[in-house]
């Protein structure tokens, strides 16, 4: 699915934007970019997570590696430095690049020999392996591999100087000590400590950013080893915290494939790229909105949940995904994040639980446990109590109209949650259509789940959800032939033209009939004003706030964030709304196609988090993200029954 030929392996920038990702399930990961360039904090072949699933810390930057056959010495590493200085230029040497069974795997052409190199990830515990095989030739190789070392915090940057990571031997590698972390780097060959600093490394999208840039390498030294198709013709170099050898055999898919039919194989490295997300939170599942700087987000989870889980066939890590947040649910609200390095969730939001009761009301359409159901019954019946009640940042029903209220100045509760500094772009204070497309949903399924559970509800959820579909009628706006983004606001209601209004026809319990005018409407203007190749705007290009470039310094980029920037999640609303209304599978199926080639362009094998709301829509933000992924997958799979 995902292969590359010398032109784009031999292009330095063509190959620096393209990067790749292993993941080890318990919140750790190995990344970097096809020319082997680190060009971002974040990239390193050893990120464990300490305190899993967070506490993502660098402890391997890369390998430096050489090649020498004959008299012949070749590089096989890149960087890039701060004066512009790409040394060495190994990229050159890289004849083909693939992707198999979701792990990196470059060929090198050094001359009449082959050699080839592949990074794999321990599954459920920190370990990250480098492999090199000799794969064609008449002549011996001797690498040289060095080992970048550091112990940081993966959203910082090294500065060398007055202090050094301590490298001492062990038995079969080396024993790093750096700041209060230690590691083990095992390879099977003779080692010669450097110990030196390589200064200004440049991260050129951090640049592009508008963050802090540079960064210096510690060498550790330098390992050699000896390729010879008659002796030994594989090595493979290995990282762990506790010096117990990961897995020590190469990974090869073996012409395994998945048992899938003849699904298109993009959509199958969607399933395996899903997969990357779910890590272990103690003794539970939960989802990594993305990567490689987000959290696990009770919003982003309950969202991605049937595309990650449900569309994949991996029901036992929905129900412990439901599970484990129920445990976290305090005055009737799912928390919005658990931050890195924090133990105290953040609870700042106004849709997060609504979108747990629709995940777990697909789990159990799909499923049939109604066990869980059962189970997490007294927690539905608090969740929407508290609801009904009033609850913290403004969430409560409005006794009026039965529909739900959610804000106060300071703060964003919707998914459109930029915040810099005082300034919350997008306040959306008051009736948010989404939500109340989410509310008249959650009621629709307690009412069907007390039905079918045979139990007496705490209150008539069935005349709850009358009352909110009814008024729903107050969200049309004549003027603009769709939906109101907000009702009730600080100053009135808010018309602006985005994909919000979506969810109003695209659930399963929709307020809005899919036989109806208006839901014929809504798609029809949101696919005129928002619709690009990889999802939607969140803000139509007509507006006078619509900005359609996300870039520049945080600032800049953040009040671009829900201003026109497309999501990719959006298409699976999108998607839904459109079925619904115009019932052509195949016409619905078509908004899923480019995605095929976006494969391929930046994160590879995934889906990036958002896009410039101008063409030709570069890709933006995380390099995977969750509900990007699980949306177009999910959406994929609805459309073959």
């Amino acid at each position: 699915m995902v292969s590359f030929g010398r032109d784009i392996t031999s292009d330095f920038s063509r190959a620096t934007r393209r990067e790749w990702l292993v993941t080890d399930g318990v919140g750790g990961w190995a990344s970097g970019t096809v020319s082997g360039a680190n060009t971002r904090r974040y990239h390193g072949l050893f990120v464990p997570a300490l305190a899993p699933p967070l506490g993502r810390t660098v402890l391997v930057t890369k390998f430096n590696e050489w090649a020498t056959v004959g008299s012949d010495r070749y590089p096989l590493s890149s960087n890039e430095y701060a004066d512009g200085t790409i040394a060495p230029e190994g990229f050159l040497h890289v004849e083909s690049f693939r992707l198999e069974q979701g792990l990196p795997v470059w060929i090198y052409e050094l001359d009449d020999v082959q050699i080839e190199k592949r990074v794999w990830l321990a599954q459920g515990r920190p370990g990250a392996c480098v492999g090199y095989r000799y794969l064609r030739g008449t002549r011996p190789v001797t690498l040289e591999i060095t080992p970048m070392v550091t112990a940081r915090d993966s959203h910082a940057e090294t500065r060398g100087g007055g202090w050094a990571p301590e490298v001492r031997p062990a038995d079969g590698g080396i024993r790093v000590r750096a700041h209060d972390h230690e590691f083990w780097i095992t390879l099977a060959g003779a080692f010669e400590a450097s110990g030196c600093w390589h200064w200004g490394i440049k991260h050129r999208v951090e640049t592009e950013r508008g963050l802090p840039d540079r960064e210096d390498q510690f060498a550790a030294g330098t390992f050699r080893i000896r390729l010879d198709p008659k002796t030994t013709s594989e090595v493979i170099a290995a990282m762990t915290l506790d010096g117990v050898a990961t897995p020590s055999r190469f990974p090869s898919d073996s012409g395994r494939r998945e048992a899938d039919g003849d699904r298109p194989e993009w959509i199958r490295q969607l399933g395996r790229a899903a997969g990357q997300f779910l890590v272990r939170r103690g003794s539970g599942t939960t989802v990594m909105a993305g990567y490689h700087w987000f959290e696990d987000w009770g919003r982003d989870t309950m969202i991605s949940l049937p595309g990650l889980c449900l569309a994949t066939g991996r029901f036992a890590e929905a129900a412990s995904i439901l599970r484990t947040w129920a445990s976290l649910v305090s005055d009737g609200l799912l928390p919005n994040r658990i931050p890195d390095g924090s133990l105290r969730p953040d609870y700042n939001t106004a849709d997060a639980t609504l979108w747990y009761l629709h995940a777990i009301d697909r789990y159990a359409a799909v499923t049939e446990d109604w066990t869980l159901v059962r189970d997490l019954w007294p927690v539905l019946e608090e969740i929407v109590g508290r609801h009904l009640r009033g609850t913290r940042y403004g969430i409560h029903m409005d006794q009026q109209d039965g529909l739900l209220a959610a804000g106060e100045p300071g703060v964003a509760v919707t998914w459109m949650d930029a915040k810099i500094g005082d300034w919350v772009v997008t306040p959306r204070i008051g009736k948010p259509v989404e939500i109340n497309a989410l509310w008249v949903n959650a009621l629709r399924v307690m009412d069907q789940f007390a039905q079918r559970l045979r139990v007496a509800p705490a209150h008539d959820y069935s005349l709850l959800a009358k009352r909110a579909a009814g008024s729903f009628d107050r969200y049309w706006n004549p003027a603009t032939g769709c939906l109101y983004d907000v009702l009730d606001g600080p100053a009135g209601d808010d018309p602006a033209i985005r994909p919000n209004q979506l969810l109003a026809v695209s659930l399963p319990h929709a307020p809005v009939e899919a036989d109806s005018p208006r839901a014929k409407a809504v798609v029809d203007v949101c696919a005129r004003h928002l619709l690009t190749s990889y999802g939607l705007r969140s803000l139509s290009q007509a507006d006078p706030a619509y900005i359609g470039t996300y870039d520049g310094d945080w600032r800049a980029r953040d009040g671009a964030y829900h201003q026109g920037t497309v999501w990719a999640w959006l298409i699976g609303p999108f998607v839904d709304a459109h079925l619904r209304v115009y019932r052509e599978p195949a016409l619905a199926r078509s908004f899923l196609l480019p995605f095929e080639q976006h494969l391929a362009e930046y994160g590879l094998g995934s889906i990036a988090e958002i896009f410039d709301g101008d063409p030709p829509h570069h890709p933006r933000g995380c390099i995977a993200q969750a509900w990007s992924v699980a949306e177009v997958l999910r959406a994929w799979m609805s459309l073959e029954g």
